[in-house]
């Protein structure tokens, strides 16, 4: 059944983020529905017990939610297009490593000139080590991200294994056999025969040629046995799949809060982005008097805004340079993106108008849908200007910060030019004049300034040097306050301390 007034399920707000990690790894929408679906199946025909079958619906949505961990790093390895080298390169995760070879050789610089291309494969095979630590930050983040969620430590323990193969020959620990969480060993094989249907003339056989490598033999044999299961990415199916008792969000702003999170990692430029848009949007909705509503309503809208970008490669987000005419229409397809995953879920519908409208302008230059004047909504209004201060106060590929004073001005610019309403821009001006962050009486995690500081500049992607550059000081002492800041946090992953950077407000 779909949620009730005043409770969401959880698995609605499970499949949402499931759809965000299609975009981000190159895959058809639904393809986690898929997996969940086919999952939930095998681990029925295995005999699971309705613990093991809840926690394998969980995992089997969630086993992507780290994918934008390394999103730059792999955008800059491969040419510029991260999706498209994760979407050909999704078949082989699970394969011999002549197919892994064969598929980078095949996926690393595909739109590069050849000699560029050249020089990215090369690289690219030089550092196959750089993969691992991608995929094991990956796990890193997915289990910090479903600990934020509420959800139980074997789901917590399944996502910080994520890449694990029956063989051993997996990531991040090298598990065997059943050291391998049973949610992982079903889901692997689950996720790989929706990415194989219709494409693979010998499906099944291909399946079995990973019985004992890749994939546990009993998970396989279960599989063999109902192959001729047929699902759709159907939302009703999803939610009866679930097994009894079904569960409900906690706190919705903490579960889309995560997701913000899970999209504010694409780019070091925007990370901590949508936590600002939506504090800046809260408290400008407050001074224009919304009701208690209509403010959580904003809020959730402005936590949701931006989820289209994990649909558009890293390499764009990221260039210091002019976007051609057709990387401007990618950029113009994000709020787009943000309305299909949003209005998909029947719990989050009625935030998808609000959310998808930050690019919208007055004079009906905005995008996607150029809409105009009082097509526009108060709430989405105030988003859009909320949108735009917090870019503007944040430093950018092709530019820095503009401090507050500048941007205030720019801000005012707009709204004379009829792009924001003026109404909204003085309400987000005024929040943003009086709407501060609490100063804190220390540090979270027992950090240091100093470390506190290097912290912001590893979560904005520095390197070692770089950061000793800007800080005055060698790299051998960044790399000391960095081991140090990794043990105080409990992280081991550039991505995951910019996880702890965003959730305890450091980055603003």
């Amino acid at each position: 059944m779909p949620s009730t007034e005043g409770r969401v399920r959880l698995a609605e707000l499970l499949a949402s983020m499931s759809l965000a990690t299609d975009l981000a790894t190159g895959q058809s929408l639904g393809h986690g529905i898929r997996t969940c679906l086919i999952a939930v199946a095998i681990g029925e025909e295995m005999g699971c017990d309705p613990a093991d079958l809840r926690s394998i619906f969980q995992v089997s949505l969630l086993r992507f939610l780290g994918c934008t961990a390394d999103a730059s790093e792999t955008a800059e390895r491969v040419g510029g297009d991260e999706i498209g080298f994760n979407a050909r390169m999704a078949t082989t995760l699970n394969g011999s490593s002549w197919q892994s070879i064969k598929g980078l050789m095949a996926s690393v610089g595909t739109a590069a000139p050849l000699g560029r291309r050249g020089r990215l494969l090369v690289e690219t095979l030089s550092d196959l080590g750089g993969a691992s630590d991608g995929l094991t930050a990956h796990c890193e983040v997915a289990a910090r991200l479903a600990g934020r969620l509420g959800l139980d430590d074997r789901v917590v323990f399944a996502l910080e294994h994520a890449y694990e193969r029956w063989d051993g020959k997996g990531y991040p620990a090298g598990l065997e056999g059943e050291e391998v969480p049973l949610e992982i060993r079903v889901c692997s094989v689950a996720r790989d025969v929706d990415l194989l249907a219709g494409v693979d003339p010998d499906l099944p056989g291909s399946v079995r040629r990973r019985r004992g490598k890749a994939y546990d033999p009993s998970v396989v044999d279960s599989w063999l046995r109902i192959r001729g299961l047929h699902v759709e990415a159907d939302w009703e199916l999803l939610l009866a799949a679930e097994p009894e008792p079904v569960a409900y969000a906690k706190d919705i702003t903490t579960t889309l809060t995560a997701l913000a999170d899970f999209v504010d990692l694409k780019s070091p430029w925007l990370r901590g982005h949508s936590r600002e848009v939506a504090r800046l949007a809260h408290a400008a909705g407050r001074a224009a008097g919304l009701d208690t509503q209509e403010l959580g309503s904003l809020e959730h809208a402005a936590l949701l805004h931006d989820v289209g970008r994990v649909g558009v490669e890293s390499g764009i987000w990221d260039k210091p340079g002019s976007l051609s005419v057709d990387e401007w229409e990618k950029v113009r397809l994000h709020p787009y993106l943000t309305q299909r995953i949003v209005s998909r879920s029947p719990a989050l519908a009625r935030h998808a108008e609000t959310a998808s409208s930050h690019h919208e302008r007055i004079d009906g230059t905005g995008y996607h849908r150029q809409t105009a004047g009082d097509q526009i909504s108060k709430p989405a209004r105030i988003l859009a200007a909320a949108d735009v201060l917090a870019a503007l106060t944040s430093s950018r590929p092709h530019r820095p910060a503009y401090d507050a004073d500048d941007a205030f001005r720019i801000l005012r610019d707009e709204a004379a030019a009829d792009h924001l309403h003026r109404d909204a821009v003085d309400f987000v001006v005024l929040a943003a004049g009086g709407a501060a962050s609490p100063a804190r009486s220390a540090n979270p995690g027992g950090l240091t300034d100093r470390e506190v500081e290097v912290l912001r500049h590893v979560s904005a992607g520095l390197t070692n040097r770089q950061i000793a550059d800007k800080l005055f000081i060698s790299p051998k002492t960044v790399g000391r306050h960095v081991e140090n800041i990794y043990v105080k946090i409990g992280v081991s992953t550039r991505a995951a301390a910019a996880v702890f950077a965003m959730e305890n407000a450091l980055l603003q």
